[in-house]
């Protein structure tokens, strides 16, 4: 069984800054090393805060998202534009920036993104921690469904048919069991329910399913 670690925060400004300051160890540590940004609003002020003040990193950091809208990459709904001021302010070399191409087609796009998925990982380069959001629908990344986690068997990248009518790839479970630290960042009192059934490691939940293979999660909450 997964041992989930919950973290609560009084405010969500203490939230805020805690996750600043948890990604600026992550990207200022040494060697070859990975951070999964999420999408959605609950990260955006700490990725803000770090885009003021970028922390020291080397040559050896990589950044990837755990998933993205099929949407144009300066698409206000596009997670990799709402992140571009941390992006551009840790000037990454571009073999660096791992991110799904939405000028391919969807299922090229996932497969392309799948392909640097796996170079990345097979090089050696450990991702030192991974975010991920919870949906109030129970989702994570772009994995809504029992469908989705059926198709996400044996891939690192899967393209998804969202319930809003969007398209999406998400990365797999298998990717999220190879991160050292996996952090939900959850705020939000519409959160409370699928939250609860996180904590109880329902079954049920789409978001546990994704990561119940792995040894511990990290819950950081901030819930006013």
């Amino acid at each position: 069984m997964t041992t989930l670690t919950s973290r609560r925060f009084d405010t969500r400004g203490a939230l805020d800054a805690a996750l600043e300051g948890r990604l600026a160890e992550a990207i200022a540590a040494a060697g070859p090393r990975a951070v999964m940004l999420s999408g959605g609003h609950t990260p955006l002020p700490a990725y803000r805060g770090l885009a003021a003040r970028p922390p020291p990193h080397d040559e050896q950091l990589h950044v990837l998202f755990s998933d993205e809208r099929y949407v144009p990459s300066d698409s206000e709904a596009s997670n990799y534009h709402q992140a571009q001021p941390l992006l551009d302010s840790l000037v990454l070399a571009p073999q660096s920036l791992l991110r799904v191409r939405t000028e391919l087609p969807l299922e090229a796009a996932a497969a392309d993104y799948e392909r640097a998925l796996r170079t990345l990982l097979e090089s050696g380069v450990r991702i030192s921690l991974g975010l991920l959001g919870l949906g109030a629908d129970g989702h994570t990344a772009s994995l809504f469904s029992a469908e989705d986690l059926a198709r996400a068997e044996g891939h690192l990248a899967i393209a998804v048919h969202r319930p809003d009518g969007m398209s999406a790839v998400s990365v797999t479970p298998q990717v999220l069991a190879q991160i050292e630290v996996l952090l939900f960042v959850v705020a939000g009192r519409d959160k409370r329910e699928a939250l609860g059934a996180l904590e109880r490691q329902d079954a049920n939940l789409t978001a546990y399913r994704a990561v119940r293979e792995r040894p511990t999660v990290e819950l950081w909450l901030s819930l006013d």
